[in-house]
């Protein structure tokens, strides 16, 4: 199996022991969880939908620098401080993908990284 690591100065770096993104064989490419942070490092907070799309971009930003786009994304988990913005995630979500959105999990957690309200991990294939 052979592993590579993926970085893009257009999603902010990260901020523990982890890749962006993993490259493996088999064609799969595994996307580190997003939180709302610009790729200056700035935390996006208030509202949600600002967030979401902060994330989301830099979900693409990531699959950008491999020359892949959202559509190779096959299954996204989100993870939200409160499950109150459960309908405003999915407004922002839904304008990524296309009539074919990919499998996701959703769940409310305690707590995030940097105390953001929202963060996106994904699984894609090329």
């Amino acid at each position: 199996m052979t592993r590579d690591a993926i970085s893009t100065p257009n999603a902010p770096a990260a901020i523990g022991p982890y890749s962006q993104a993993i490259k493996a064989s088999g064609n799969f490419i595994f996307l580190s969880g997003q939180v709302p942070l610009t790729p200056a490092g700035e935390l996006i907070t208030g509202d949600i939908k600002l967030q979401a799309t902060q994330s989301l971009n830099n979900l693409k930003a990531v699959l950008e620098a491999e020359g892949l786009s959202m559509d190779n994304i096959v299954k996204t988990t989100i993870l939200l401080s409160s499950m109150e913005h459960f309908a405003a995630v999915n407004e922002v979500y839904a304008t990524y993908f296309g009539d074919v959105p990919p499998a996701r999990a959703t769940y409310a957690v305690a707590g995030l990284p940097k105390g953001a309200d929202i963060e996106i991990e994904a699984i894609a294939v090329f």
